[in-house]
């Protein structure tokens, strides 16, 4: 313990390394590794013809490890006279052309321009402690020197753990004189001797010398991480420091998941190395309760394009669910990025082998062989259609996907919020291969790992019948609470639905209830270009689509003279504000002073049906709270595996159904609803639809 600083601003003090060295005797100490993790760093920036400072240079075997393999040229310093004596010692015989200096190097005696590299493994973490002025001030005069004895076109190699502020301290300095900086991940750090002491990986900056050319600033920044073979370029400081920080978290994962196999939680994304945006999401998800063996200890799961956002794999209990059923202790989920191109799954399995193994779990078999598991072995089918910017949605696209048994979506996507699909719509056969012969090629493609989709497009005709939103099913289901079920398709009912999306509910509605009047208010024209583009939506005689905020409408409506009476109004909008606890609807939708609204314009026996997706639950407490005040009759029904919770509001509680003639009025409506020669999707129950609902 005797040898560790009273506190870090010791590291700066010559009297702390003098005792130091005295009380660790000869016995060399490494920072950050020795010359078998820095010799690839080391050789790509170091000629053996060079001559070399190493400043700061302790008792490591570095130099003279280098020295043995041809960089003879060494001239080290340190402020320690002791460890300077030892040194000279060791080497008097052994290495006769390398020399010891004990140095200040912040005042050093050499002349200008006198070397070609100057190397520094760790002394410039030592005194850059802190960020106040007097170590500023040391610190600058470090690099004053250090820029003073270095030729034009030599090279600082600071070997660091590239703490923020050493990084902003030294890029900043640097690139401001004009140099190109490189910050260099030194390969496989995280694995070698370096890991014994630190957790964080270590790094190389590269600092080469350029001749300064007045009233100007070149800056060239760049990071070379050690998966790559070559460098990127980035911007700015602030980049490269975040490409470091990144490096950094990607090793604090690595060393908790050793530490804690069993971590609740832990995801990542692995970005192109050009583009340098994101390419694979990974969750690593922990099953302790499997008994290992040889062959159980891990695997890989490629979930297919496109499903992504399902309950079993876009969630946590979704994904714990999957590894319990694939029987592996350790399960990696791979979600694969919109944008990118993948070459099928053996190209996948090439690409990821040797970044999935560094996060093996402890305990893996030499040489043990990691299945890639998929759904059928398929990587999936995603092709985006169109992509395009709404001034108040910000950018979305739309895309088709392979879902189950061959059937395809057509979905609208907030580049946003990209893992939340906005709206969905299942795509007639005729978007499937066509014929049994198509359907065999599209088998051979599936197997050999083509991504290609069956042509669609802007005009691929869409099926009206299915609901893809379990969401919209159960509000859809609600009308039941109109009574009179047997009447209800072929009655005028009057029905205002707030929230357009792909229009796939109000085109329902439309649909089913052949006598129905739909109004849908859309407050991004956006929109409603999207549904009737790409979603088959059109207006007509009972289907009005107004461009308003759905607050505006609602308030105009009720304050008219004789405002009108809706049999159903219906609440399907997101907020556009990530920061609050309660995604769908704005708050504004819900003060009782508009609820006072909707029930203004809402018929006596009507009902006002809610989309609620309310992860705060305060807030979705005072939600409930505000529509109990307004309307006393309350029926609420949890979407499953999903946040979503639907709302149905009437005005009168004398009215409330039990929950058996509630059943019973939704399959007198279903069958209602299912009139000969209109399609009907068989999976879509109304009466499972309300089983679950409660009175609130």
């Amino acid at each position: 313990m005797a040898l560790l600083p009273r506190s870090a601003r010791d590291f700066g003090s010559a009297q702390y390394w003098e005792r130091f060295f005295q009380q660790r005797g000869p016995h060399a100490f490494e920072w950050y590794g020795g010359y078998l993790e820095l010799c690839a760093a080391l050789h790509k920036y170091v000629r053996p013809r060079d001559t070399v400072l190493v400043v700061g240079c302790g008792n490591s075997e570095l130099s003279e490890q280098m020295y043995d393999v041809g960089y003879q040229d060494i001239v080290n310093i340190d402020i320690s006279e002791v460890v300077i004596n030892q040194m000279r010692e060791r080497n008097a015989h052994k290495r006769p052309k390398m020399s010891y200096l004990r140095m200040d190097m912040l005042q050093m005696d050499f002349q200008d321009a006198q070397f070609q590299v100057v190397l520094d493994k760790g002394t410039l973490d030592a005194i850059l402690v802190d960020e106040e002025e007097a170590t500023l001030q040391r610190v600058d005069r470090m690099f004053s020197e250090i820029s003073r004895v270095l030729q034009v076109g030599g090279r600082y190699l600071c070997i660091s753990l590239a703490q923020a502020h050493v990084v902003k301290k030294a890029v900043g300095y640097f690139s401001q004189e004009g140099w190109m900086v490189r910050v260099h991940q030194v390969s496989g750090s995280a694995d070698g001797v370096a890991k014994q002491q630190f957790v964080l990986p270590v790094f190389v900056y590269v600092m080469t010398k350029f001749k300064k050319i007045p009233d100007t600033v070149l800056q060239i920044l760049e990071i070379c991480t050690e998966e790559q073979d070559r460098p990127v370029r980035v911007e700015s400081a602030e980049q490269l420091i975040e490409a470091v920080k990144e490096r950094q978290l990607y090793a604090l994962l690595r060393s908790q998941l050793n530490k804690n196999p069993s971590a609740s939680h832990v995801s990542l994304d692995l970005c192109d190395a050009d583009a340098g945006k994101p390419r694979y999401t990974l969750h690593v998800v922990d099953n302790p309760s499997v008994k290992a063996s040889r062959n159980n200890h891990f695997a890989i799961f490629i979930i297919p394009q496109g499903r992504e956002t399902e309950w079993l794999f876009g969630t946590e209990a979704g994904r714990k669910q999957l590894a319990a059923s694939a029987g592996f202790r350790r399960l990696i989920t791979v979600a694969l990025h919109r944008g990118q191109h993948f070459e099928g799954m053996e190209g996948i399995q090439a690409e990821l082998s040797g970044k999935v193994m560094e996060l093996a779990p402890p305990g893996l078999p030499a040489q043990q062989q990691v299945p890639f598991l998929s759904v059928g072995g398929d990587i999936g089918v995603r092709t985006i259609q169109h992509q395009d910017t709404s001034a108040m949605s910000g950018e979305y696209l739309i895309e088709d996907v392979k879902g189950d048994n061959m059937c395809y979506f057509r979905r609208l996507i907030f580049l946003s919020n990209r893992n939340v699909v906005q709206s969905e719509a299942r795509l007639l056969s005729s978007a499937a291969p066509r014929g049994q012969k198509q359907r065999k090629k599209d088998k051979k493609k599936q197997r050999s790992g083509s991504t290609e989709a069956p042509t669609t497009s802007a005009c691929q005709a869409i099926d009206r019948s299915y609901l893809c939103c379990e969401h919209h099913k159960a509000m859809v289901a609600g009308l039941a609470l109109l009574r009179e079920p047997e009447l209800l398709p072929g009655a005028q009912l009057s029905v205002l639905v707030i929230g357009l999306g792909g229009g796939s509910l109000p085109l329902f509605i439309h649909d089913y209830f052949h006598q129905s009047h739909v109004e849908a208010v859309e407050i991004d024209p956006s929109m409603l270009e999207v549904a009737t583009r790409w979603f088959g939506f059109s207006q007509g005689d009972r289907m009005k689509v107004h461009i308003s905020d759905g607050l505006d409408y609602v308030a105009e409506l009720a304050a008219a003279a004789a405002p009108a009476q809706y049999d159903v109004v219906m609440f399907d909008v997101d907020s556009k504000d990530p920061t609050l606890g309660m995604s769908c609807p704005p708050p504004a939708f819900v003060e009782t002073s508009f609820l006072q609204k909707v029930r203004t314009i809402l018929a006596p026996e009507g009902v006002f049906v809610l989309n609620l997706v309310c992860r705060d639950t305060l807030l979705k407490d005072s939600v409930l709270a505000a529509l109990k005040e307004v309307f006393p009759l309350l029926y609420a029904r949890r979407i499953e595996g999903e946040v979503n919770e639907i709302l149905f509001c009437q005005q009168y509680p004398e009215g409330r159904l039990a929950a058996p003639e509630l059943l019973e009025t939704a399959r007198t409506l279903e069958r209602t609803l299912r009139r000969p020669g209109q399609a009907w999707d068989s999976s879509y129950v109304l009466s499972d639809m309300l089983k679950a609902v409660e009175i609130v």
